[in-house]
């Protein structure tokens, strides 16, 4: 795989770190960073939404999920840049406290984001359904808290 020109890469960069740096803080601003017609998709989400479509749905599922992550932290950021200038790979760590459990929540993903016009039009997360179930207590606990259908 060839290296991005500075530029590109940084673009993408910047846009990944910032969108991790929002969330949990500003969901507006947030999901500001996405285009009208975005696209998110949760592939090992079982439970809950796997795919989200507009900005619309992305905010209320993000409103719902990120109101039970309290101190939403990412660590160990690795960014990958693609052939591709648009698109790139990445892993992190997330951790926070759940709000209706006082559970300590652990995550590594692994997440596809391909961006358009400096703006992202694909988000691409893999995460563990095992360590979410563990911090919410029960399928329940996290279908609710994660079901953008049911925010206002």
């Amino acid at each position: 795989m060839q290296p991005l020109p500075d530029l590109e890469q940084q673009t993408i960069t910047q846009v990944f770190t910032t969108f991790l740096s929002l969330m949990g803080k500003d969901i507006q601003a947030c999901v500001d960073l996405f285009t009208e017609n975005a696209v998110v998709e949760f592939p090992y989400a079982s439970d809950t939404p796997n795919r989200l479509e507009g900005k619309e749905a992305i905010y209320k599922y993000m409103k719902n999920a990120l109101a039970q992550m309290q101190n939403l932290v990412f660590t160990n950021l690795r960014v990958y840049p693609t052939s591709n200038p648009n698109v790139l790979l990445a892993e992190s760590r997330g951790e926070a406290v759940i709000v209706s459990t006082g559970c300590h929540y652990q995550q590594d993903y692994v997440i596809r984001l391909e961006t358009w016009e400096g703006k992202i039009i694909h988000y691409r997360e893999y995460w563990n359904p095992m360590s979410a179930l563990k911090a919410w207590g029960s399928t329940q606990n996290l279908c609710q808290s994660f079901n953008a259908d049911d925010a206002e």
